[in-house]
């Protein structure tokens, strides 16, 4: 006859292992962006070199949570808020997935880019920067702590990394215009600072599921915004 206690304290463990692969993953997504924001800032090819170099393993441990989420899902038939944080992993994965493609695209536009444009003021690029690394520790200690307050926070902090990106769009735009021979530096910039608006975007996803995840309510799908955001695929 098996032991009722013992099927609780597996089932627990496997909660606990998915928690952690969560938790590495969250700590890559992290450095690649911050090793991303340092190679831009600081023109700094190493740091570049390590943002890229992190983005096969940050493929890897979404491919194994994905793998143990949809094993959890068909042998345990978790429930109420088990249930949700399960399928909340599935989703939010796939959100650390794509902030660390935004982070090694970052590092290969700053080797691009190189230390051209050095007369173009970074100021906008540093703020942002630092703006969407303070969004991305937030949402991730808010994932690793189901802190549903600290995901609010992040929610509505996506309004000023908007607000950033479109003065940096005029600003980079007015460069171009005034000499034609910054629209190469400036294009670079371009790509450069509408990833890391992404990645602000990607880390307000993540807020809004740890939020949904631990209350079972979803946020406003209006997020705040920061006034007009151009797209640039990049």
């Amino acid at each position: 006859m098996s032991n009722p206690g013992h099927i609780v304290t597996s089932y627990e463990q496997e909660l606990n292992q998915l928690r952690g692969l969560m938790a590495r993953m969250g700590g890559l997504v992290e450095s690649q962006t911050a090793h991303a924001i340092q190679a831009i800032l600081e023109h700094n090819p190493e740091a570049a070199q390590m943002a890229m170099e992190q983005d096969p393993e940050v493929d890897a441990l979404e491919r194994e949570v994905e793998a143990r989420a949809i094993k959890m899902l068909a042998l345990r038939a978790p429930m109420a808020q088990d249930l949700r944080e399960i399928v909340s992993a599935l989703k939010v994965t796939s959100d650390l997935e794509r902030i660390g493609d935004y982070a090694a695209n970052v590092a290969k536009r700053s080797l691009r880019l190189g230390t051209a444009g050095a007369d173009i003021s970074l100021g906008g690029l540093r703020n942002m920067g630092r703006l969407v690394q303070e969004g991305l520790r937030l949402a991730i200690d808010a994932l690793g702590q189901n802190d549903k307050d600290k995901a609010l926070d992040v929610w509505r902090s996506d309004k000023a990394v908007d607000e950033i990106y479109t003065a940096m769009f005029r600003e980079l735009v007015t460069y171009m215009m005034e000499d034609p021979r910054n629209i190469g530096a400036c294009t670079h910039l371009l790509f450069i600072a509408k990833n890391l608006e992404r990645i602000g975007d990607h880390a307000t996803n993540i807020a809004e599921r740890v939020h949904y995840a631990v209350t079972g309510e979803m946020l406003p799908p209006a997020r705040p915004r920061g006034g007009f955001t151009p797209e640039a695929t990049p």
